[in-house]
């Protein structure tokens, strides 16, 4: 079965968006190479990226942009060159390449991708895709990097988990732009 992994960024005071919606502060700070490689390594993995309809069309609305591939572009032609798959009742025309609509039951639908040959899954924001698929037990890893911000506010990737979920470190990472990065697994 294909591994699905969840990987957000997190202010110190455990959100991933601030109060209006906001991840542009994730990204911002101080320029650090060691993490510029990381990133860039890390976009390397897996081969599908799943989506709430909210974080795909905020990514597609960089990425495929000569701003992206300017910035990043490591990581702006693998997120234009992967297959891509948004949970969503509204969306009918995807803009972005390589996209398609995940329709139905989430965790049915989630469970029949993760079953289909292929790398990995990952999922960036969609906050409302995780609680449901961790309570399904279908997320094997939980990648977290937690910034030098403080929000006050906001969005945290677990609301409406409906009980609690029980994790084990099982890597971690420090960087220079004061960034910290944490792998947890679900402890069965």
């Amino acid at each position: 079965m294909r591994p699905l992994i969840v990987f957000n960024s997190i202010s110190l005071d455990g959100f991933f968006t601030d109060a209006k919606g906001d991840m542009s502060w994730a990204h911002a700070g101080a320029a650090d190479p060691e993490w510029a490689a990381f990133v860039a390594g890390n976009a390397q993995g897996g081969d599908t990226l799943l989506f709430g309809r909210v974080t795909y069309e905020m990514m597609a609305a960089w990425w495929p942009t000569p701003a992206a591939k300017q910035a990043m572009p490591v990581v702006a032609g693998r997120m234009n060159a992967m297959r891509k798959v948004v949970v969503s009742r509204t969306l009918r025309a995807p803009a972005w390449n390589n996209t398609s609509v995940l329709e139905g039951d989430l965790v049915a639908a989630v469970r029949a991708l993760k079953e289909e040959p292929g790398g990995g899954i990952a999922i960036f924001g969609s906050g409302s895709l995780v609680p449901p698929l961790a309570q399904a037990g279908l997320i094997d890893e939980f990648q977290f990097v937690v910034t030098p911000w403080a929000l006050g506010g906001g969005r945290t990737m677990f609301a409406g988990l409906p009980q609690r979920l029980r994790l084990e470190l099982v890597r971690s990472r420090v960087f220079g732009n004061g960034n910290v990065f944490l792998g947890y697994r679900p402890v069965a």
